[in-house]
């Protein structure tokens, strides 16, 4: 190892140094924080999870009185784009608060574990207006409270949520001879079958064939969405009875019921090409786009001799050497690039000065932040003077919260959308991509450049570059860089040019 365990630590396995935490020490120390990060709940979504389920209610209702209303289109078209806006609006409040809980959390390796799970079980708040509300829920109730146990658990909490079953149209499904599928004459729909074989559990190219694919998904009928609560039931009435073959094993029976579709989620949890699969994106998403076979198998063995217990399989990743060799070998995608130098630049008392900073102005919204009105053209149809005008207080301080308001976006969610990797918004079931390639572009370099230069104005004005560098990259900083920051013709460009450096862009 060429860097020290710290250094390495802080940077391959979590989201880098903040100024005033103290990196982990030791390997228990990384595993301790999945187990402390249990004991606590996450920032969003706003209102916790018990309030966010009433607010999908309080939803539900506005829509369905919107869709029953009498009212001239118009109107219905205005009640609709205020309903929208609200959701919108929370959605963003949300999105911001994933961000800055990444930010402030002293368990870096616990929020990335819990990026990269969520990835892993894809879905996107663009499917419908109700997602935008559901999947911040989804990644708070289904996904973080169960990184740290067994991945059977993970992948049924992840499978019967609402937000997978409406994101691949399982709540669409019905099994094509069952009661109420031969009365609707609706049929089976693969998508969730699929992608639970594919993406979920064994692999693309893991020996499956599609008649395992759509006998999957005939396993899966019954399971829908209750769509007054917004919650996961499972329905005989639209379940394909008979039994169905998957990877040799058989499932049902004349009557179906929900055990069938838990006994294949059960089986598949354990299988040895899942444990191969996930062991194999562990390993590329923390180390290598390359890992060594010999690092996945030890991980895979793990998880077979413990039947998919996560925490078993984290630490056989830690302690293995390649883990802690290579250094770089990762590109920083575009949220661990945001949320790792915000973290850097994050020195002062309390949160810190950029947390603090993102927090207080991005929880307002666009009629809040409006810019005062341009009074120039009345004031002449009157005969006035604009530029004799006093100037108004209450307009200037709107302007200022507008300006502040605009960069705490622009360093957050809106570079993130300009990189690519919007909060919540994957471009398919298969989640973002992990290559190098794809990150490290020179469109993406030029975005990032840009970002360093705004945030080392907003924050850095008070920083040494040279003891940033030490404090953000500590022996992780070539000598090229160390040379060429110090030689910076002043604070802001020297605070750019480590951001925007190689090793600051890689882990």
């Amino acid at each position: 190892m060429s860097l020290s365990f710290q250094t390495m630590a802080a940077i391959r396995f979590g989201y880098g140094f903040r100024p005033g935490e103290a990196p982990p020490q030791s390997k228990d120390q990384l595993l301790g924080q999945v187990k402390d990060a249990a004991r606590s709940t996450p920032s969003f979504p706003a209102g916790g999870i018990d309030g966010r389920h009433r607010q999908i209610a309080i939803l539900q209702d506005q829509l369905r009185e919107l869709r029953q209303s009498s009212g001239g289109d118009e109107t219905r078209r205005e009640r609709r784009k205020a309903i929208q806006k609200q959701v919108q609006q929370g959605f963003q409040r949300d999105a911001n608060a994933r961000l800055m809980q990444a930010v402030l959390s002293p368990n870096g390796f616990h929020e990335r574990l819990a990026t990269f799970w969520t990835n892993h079980f894809s879905t996107s708040a663009n499917k419908s207006l109700p997602m935008r509300m559901i999947v911040p829920l989804y990644e708070a109730e289904a996904i973080r409270p169960n990184i740290g146990g067994s991945f059977a658990d993970l992948l049924r909490a992840a499978t019967e949520h609402p937000a997978m079953l409406i994101y691949l149209d399982q709540a669409q499904s019905q099994g094509p001879e069952s009661a109420r599928g031969m009365k609707q004459k609706k049929g089976l729909n693969e998508n969730l079958g699929r992608e639970l074989l594919e993406l979920h559990t064994l692999g693309a190219g893991s020996g499956y064939t599609q008649a395992d694919v759509r006998a999957a998904a005939m396993v899966l009928t019954g399971l829908t969405i209750d769509r007054e609560e917004m919650d996961a039931v499972f329905r005989p009435g639209i379940s394909e009875p008979g039994r169905h073959t998957v990877l040799g094993v058989s499932y049902g029976g004349a009557r179906r019921a929900w055990k069938d579709y838990l006994a294949l989620l059960d089986d598949l949890a354990v299988h040895p090409k899942t444990a191969e699969h996930i062991s194999r994106k562990l390993a590329v998403h923390f180390v290598s786009n390359q890992p060594p076979e010999e690092m996945v198998m030890v991980m895979a063995d793990i998880w077979k001799k413990t039947d998919g217990d996560l925490m078993a399989v984290y630490g056989a990743m830690l302690d293995h050497p390649a883990a802690w060799r290579d250094e770089g070998a990762k590109a920083r995608q575009p949220f661990d690039y945001i949320v790792t130098g915000l973290r850097a630049l994050n020195a002062g008392g309390g949160n810190g000065a950029a947390a603090d900073f993102m927090k207080a102005n991005l929880d307002d919204d666009d009629d809040g932040m409006a810019p005062p009105k341009d009074m120039v053209g009345e004031d002449n149809a009157m005969g006035g003077d604009a530029g004799a005008m006093a100037p108004d207080p209450a307009n200037e301080a709107k302007s200022k919260r507008r300006k502040a308001f605009q960069t705490a976006r622009a360093l957050g969610q809106g570079a993130l959308r300009r990189m690519g990797q919007p909060t919540w918004l994957p471009p398919s079931p298969a989640g973002f991509e992990e290559n190098f390639s794809a990150w490290i572009t020179a469109s993406q370099l030029a975005e990032r450049l840009a970002w360093a230069r705004r945030a080392s104005a907003q924050f850095g004005k008070d920083e040494d570059p040279r003891e940033f560098l030490k404090s953000t990259l500590g022996d992780a900083a070539r000598d090229e860089t160390i040379r060429v920051v110090s030689q910076a013709p002043n604070k802001i460009s020297g605070l750019t040019l480590v951001l925007a450096s190689p090793e600051f862009n890689r882990r």
